[in-house]
């Protein structure tokens, strides 16, 4: 007298119990993954494929489009997910003048879900309306972090001190209650609070992306932060191999033992 609801599990197929329902039929239950996508060229990458590959069903909410921060986009009631990944973007969440349309309404959802205890796994923009939603704040950075870097970091086998690569000029002030997991000097480069965990960096990233990122920015722009990014793009072929690596390592401790706890 009970239904088995199949769940995906470390990549298998795994059967858990279920009693309420008087039945002994066994049924596939689908794990849903919804991913917020805010700038058309900011895909999900390497965690959307990882997603997809451990058998969840994967949503990509798409905020912007092209050639626009306006968004009348409709953001969906988070408990029907069983993970939630907001993304990165070129803007800030204290930018009400410019994603004022939108961003308001997403950290609700996150703050939502969070409450729910629904999993979330943010990414530099996302890990940065996560901590607004927990009750924190975000600032602009005292300095600009682009290229491959190595982070103190207080859970080692499940966050590498690096390398990793980042880019980004701001910066989480974490409230009371959010255990900071990994730092630089300058700011927090990881967080967790129950089962929402934040980044600032960027995990999901290939060199294919980047590369498309680097050829939008003028050239003004490196040469004002002193970057070189034929050097920043030149850093996959000595760091990409083990930043992946890690990166799936970070994404399966997040989905086998913070999305479960």
């Amino acid at each position: 007298m009970r239904r088995h609801v199949l769940i995906a599990m470390r990549g298998l197929v795994t059967a858990t119990q279920d009693s309420s329902v008087p039945n002994d039929r066994t049924t596939l239950v689908a794990v849903r993954a919804l991913i917020v996508q805010h700038e058309h060229d900011g895909p999900g990458g390497l965690l959307a494929d990882h997603l997809a590959g451990r058998g969840y069903e994967v949503e990509v909410l798409q905020v912007m489009q092209q050639g626009s921060t306006h968004s009348d986009v409709a953001y969906p009631e988070p408990t029907q997910y069983d993970v939630i990944v907001p993304l990165g973007s070129v803007h800030g969440v204290y930018e009400t003048d410019i994603i004022g349309s939108w961003v308001h309404r997403e950290i609700d959802m996150l703050r939502t879900a969070h409450d729910a205890g629904v999993p979330m796994f943010g990414i530099c923009f996302g890990a940065q309306a996560l901590t607004t939603a927990l009750g924190g704040t975000v600032e602009k950075a005292p300095a600009y972090e682009i290229g491959w870097y190595h982070y103190e970091s207080d859970v080692p086998d499940a966050i590498p001190a690096g390398p990793w690569f980042t880019w980004h000029g701001d910066r989480c002030l974490l409230p009371d209650g959010v255990t900071e997991l990994a730092r630089t000097e300058m700011c927090t480069q990881a967080f967790r609070s129950g089962t929402t965990v934040g980044v600032q960096f960027h995990p999901e990233v290939t060199r294919e992306l980047v590369q498309a990122w680097a050829d939008q920015v003028p050239a003004a722009y490196f040469e004002a932060l002193a970057v070189s990014p034929d050097e920043v793009i030149a850093g996959f072929a000595q760091h990409g191999d083990t930043a992946r690596r890690q990166a799936v390592a970070m994404f399966d401790w997040f989905l086998d033992e913070v999305a479960p706890s």
